[in-house]
């Protein structure tokens, strides 16, 4: 499983979670929602320290992951973080 994340989406992180150079966001399970992945759960994301990263990515020096124990969400699909312009909010695909 692999993230990657679109410029735009890292600068509107950056920008809505106040982050810093070094900062670490988790992209975590939650219970609700919708996905393509994963009926009766979504993916939810919070500004944390990582306890035992399964995966993640660097991106504008911020470090975005996914915590080994939620790898079974994605089922075997890589994380592609886009932002939409019009929404002004990002978008989770799975390739």
């Amino acid at each position: 499983m692999k993230i990657t994340i679109d410029n735009k989406a890292a600068d509107w992180y950056i920008n809505e979670l106040q982050l810093e150079e070094g900062d670490t966001v988790q992209f975590f399970v939650r219970y609700g929602g919708c996905s393509n992945v994963q009926k009766g759960f979504s993916l939810g994301v919070v500004k944390q320290n990582p306890e035992e990263i399964g995966t993640s990515v660097e991106s504008k020096g911020i470090t975005f992951f996914v915590e080994n124990r939620d790898l079974w969400y994605f089922d075997q699909h890589d994380l592609h973080v886009d932002l939409d312009e019009d929404a002004e909010e990002p978008v989770f695909q799975y390739h």
